[in-house]
């Protein structure tokens, strides 16, 4: 692709968007970042122009979108780490880390398509997760919410690709880029789930401790930015592309198990089967 072609990256104020946005500029792109507080960056990446962004908002989109004008690359970066047992996540929560995660990443990405589509040329970037592709317990919101982004870029692909547009969806594996300080977690007064919760979020935070810089996830998205084909997923950290080839072959329900284990929980034994009346267990349901 061009050197002298705009790229906009969504929470470019650290971690992972800071270090794509230094390695797009570093390969000559002008680059537009985004953060809530544009003067609050403490740390801006040189040669990077900071327009204000709050994914929750739907006129901020519409106005960051204006302000970049035609942008030849997107990369959806920014977004909220949650966790918490399913069944004590707060609704406005909820609701809050979808508009932030999947619902503001997908209308900025109807904002730019059709001056793509004109050009008859872009890239899309999702950067979601592979706890995506490996769901664990206690982050389910966080889990659906990048499952979601990574299922829109993987439609658009079939709709954008005849004008030129490339869409890709990069998954990091654990990143050490201190986002365990920043992640929100929920848990009710006298949770029947804390003794598990808390041992999955340490293994999740000694996980991330350990995990790759975020040079190196963001070298994979300049890869997808600049392939010439680019792949439906990229993924980056935690073994990949092993466990990849290792989810392929194993049963499900072993995958599971491994993933569970190295995020700190044992094992269970599987659901007690329902009972009839009378007290026979049941057997398949049947249609209906």
């Amino acid at each position: 692709m061009s050197a002298a072609r705009t790229a906009l990256v969504t929470g470019a104020s650290s971690g992972i968007g800071a270090a794509v946005a230094r390695a797009l500029t570093a390969r000559g792109y002008r680059v537009y970042g985004t953060s809530r507080r544009p003067g609050s960056v403490t740390d801006p990446v040189p040669g990077v122009e900071y327009l204000a962004l709050d994914l929750t908002d739907p006129a901020s989109v519409r106005a960051c979108a204006a302000a970049a004008g035609p942008v030849d690359v997107l990369v959806n970066n920014a977004g909220e780490s949650q966790s918490g047992p399913l069944e004590e996540l707060p609704e406005e929560a909820l609701e809050r880390l979808f508009r932030l995660n999947v619902l503001g990443a997908v209308r900025l990405t109807q904002l730019v398509l059709p001056g793509m589509r004109a050009r008859r040329g872009g890239r899309i970037v999702m950067v979601g997760s592979m706890l995506a592709s490996f769901p664990l317990a206690y982050r389910s919101s966080y889990v659906a919410s990048k499952a979601a982004l990574k299922g829109f870029a993987t439609a658009l692909r079939r709709e954008v690709a005849p004008y030129g547009i490339g869409v890709a969806t990069v998954e990091p594996g654990a990143i050490s880029t201190g986002i365990s300080a920043r992640r929100t977690g929920y848990l009710a007064e006298g949770s029947p789930y804390r003794e598990e919760y808390e041992a999955m979020l340490a293994a999740l935070d000694a996980n991330e401790a350990r995990g790759v810089p975020a040079e190196r996830v963001a070298a994979t998205v300049l890869r997808a930015v600049e392939a010439a084909r680019p792949r439906p997923l990229y993924a980056v950290g935690s073994g990949a592309p092993l466990v990849f080839v290792l989810r392929r072959l194993l049963p499900r329900a072993t995958v599971e198990r491994m993933t569970a284990r190295r995020h700190g929980l044992r094992p269970v034994a599987g659901p007690v089967p329902a009972t009839r009346p009378g007290g026979r267990a049941g057997g398949p349901p049947g249609r209906g």
